[in-house]
């Protein structure tokens, strides 16, 4: 009976022993399990409750730099870390990681974009739409906006409006570079009367934004496409084709309708979308052309005395207007515009979030096993940081159009109209729009800055006071 009893209490004994045993084991593995299933995040602060960082990230600073914001979290994170921007957000100033996100849109990560912009351009928009709705109008914009029409229909348009806005200018006359560039910027809405009207609204609705999203709500900015001033002029323009008294090439609205029969909701996605980004792009980039020159004499002279040559050229061939022949000469304008668009920063950050569980593994990062992006979670990508960055350009703050000359502007190095699948369509236009005006701006004015005022970026790049100057007329005889 003992020995039966110790053989039971042994018994208990090793069963117990193996139960502790397993439990033991299946804790530690629980344990093992839940650690490798925790994201592996960058180093970062979400910073305060419900706002994160997001007032820090959005402060004033100078677009020539990358923020005080930026520079302090990347000196002390690194070139990618986490923070909480409007929700959890990845940041990055790293140029291989951002390259990675771009390339894998519409796969990993997609188009993220504030409740305000989606808001004000509609969810149909160029601007707003991803996928295969944005390869459609991606591709209808890029073939209306082809060398070909560049060369033989916006030349034209975008030579006229330049001697429009100059022509109005009076020796010693003191204006704002910033009005004048939004006169220039507003050349699209190319019919009569309707250009002050489309000017005002860009410039009104570029601004909001930029803006936080509850500004808009309580400022009650919501635009209808369908109802807003353009949707209007829009209409007024379709029964002129109607009636026979607009030929139906003329402009792009009347190409969408007569080439591609496109419906008018589609068209006026279309029209919104390039009418918004090329506004603010060619207004913003060609008031900073004229805040850079004004403190750099020995570009402008250096601009001036290669605008001098075309137009004696342009003279001797017995013609009265530019052609694409002396766009392609102007080898120093385009170092300018490079130069302009590098420095300016007019698009600071693209924003991206992740649409799968993505794990990154790069020579930047910290953390030898790589990082890990939740699903869900935003990515910053500051492009700013590219044109800034010491190692690829020599003292990357200061204006210096000659570091271009015999360098191509590699879509690596340079980045001020976006990249990947989103690259801009409206692109070449907006330079050539750029060497265009500064042909006959050097050609029959100089001119002085009233104040030294450098810009700000908030997140958009803006003039506070309007870039006051004062003109002054050039005797070419």
């Amino acid at each position: 009976m003992e020995a039966h009893i110790n053989s039971i209490d042994l018994s208990s004994l090793s069963l117990l022993l193996l139960l502790l045993v397993l439990s033991s084991i299946l804790f530690l593995y629980g344990k093992q399990g839940k650690r490798k299933s925790r994201p592996n995040l960058p180093p970062g602060s979400m910073g305060w409750p419900f706002i994160g960082e997001t007032f820090a990230m959005l402060k004033y600073h100078s677009p020539f730099s990358l923020g005080r914001y930026l520079e302090d979290h990347t000196h002390r994170y690194g070139k990618i870390f986490k923070s909480n921007i409007g929700g959890p957000t990845i940041v990055s100033t790293d140029a291989a990681f951002n390259r990675f996100i771009l390339q894998n849109e519409g796969r990993l990560f997609d188009l993220s974009f504030p409740e305000t912009v989606r808001r004000i351009f509609g969810e149909r928009s160029l601007l707003t739409l991803s996928g295969e709705g944005h390869k459609e109008l991606r591709s209808i914009a890029l073939k209306f906006l082809s060398n070909d029409k560049l060369r033989t229909r916006f030349l034209p348009d975008v030579e006229h409006n330049v001697l429009q806005v100059i022509n109005s200018w009076k020796d010693g006359l003191c204006i704002s570079g910033t009005e004048e560039a939004i006169k220039h910027g507003a050349w699209k809405a190319r019919n009569r009367g309707h250009k002050g009207k489309i000017c005002q609204f860009l410039a009104r609705n570029c601004n909001r934004a930029s803006q936080f999203p509850w500004n808009s709500i309580l400022e009650g900015s919501q635009v209808s496409i369908s109802d807003c001033e353009i949707g209007r002029i829009v209409d007024l323009r379709m029964e002129e084709i109607r009636q026979g008294e607009t030929k139906g090439d003329s402009d792009m609205l009347c190409w969408c309708l007569t080439e591609l029969k496109l419906p008018k909701e589609k068209i006026l996605d279309l029209l919104l979308g390039l009418l918004f980004g090329g506004f603010e792009t060619s207004s913003v980039a060609l008031s900073l052309t004229i805040f850079f020159l004004g403190h750099c004499p020995r570009a402008f002279q250096e601009l001036r005395n290669e605008h001098i040559g075309i137009a004696r050229k342009k003279t001797e061939r017995g013609a009265t207007n530019l052609n694409w022949e002396d766009y392609k000469q102007m080898e120093f304008t385009h170092c300018v515009v490079k130069e302009t668009l590098r420095l300016g920063n007019i698009v600071k950050f693209l924003n991206r979030k992740a649409i799968e569980e993505v794990h990154y593994q790069g020579k930047s990062t910290i953390n030898i096993e790589g990082y890990d992006i939740p699903r869900g979670w935003k990515v910053f990508l500051v492009i700013s940081s590219l044109h800034l960055d010491g190692s690829i350009y020599k003292d990357p703050q200061e204006f210096n159009p000659w570091r271009w000359q015999n360098k191509s502007a590699s879509t690596v190095d340079l980045m001020p109209f976006g990249g990947g699948q989103r690259l801009c369509p409206g692109a070449e236009l907006t330079k050539m729009e750029l060497a265009i005006f500064l042909h006959h701006l050097v050609l029959n004015y100089r001119w002085e800055l009233r104040n030294n005022k450098e810009p700000t970026a908030f997140p958009n790049v803006v003039f506070q006071e309007g870039l006051p100057i004062q003109v002054f007329k050039i005797n070419n005889n």
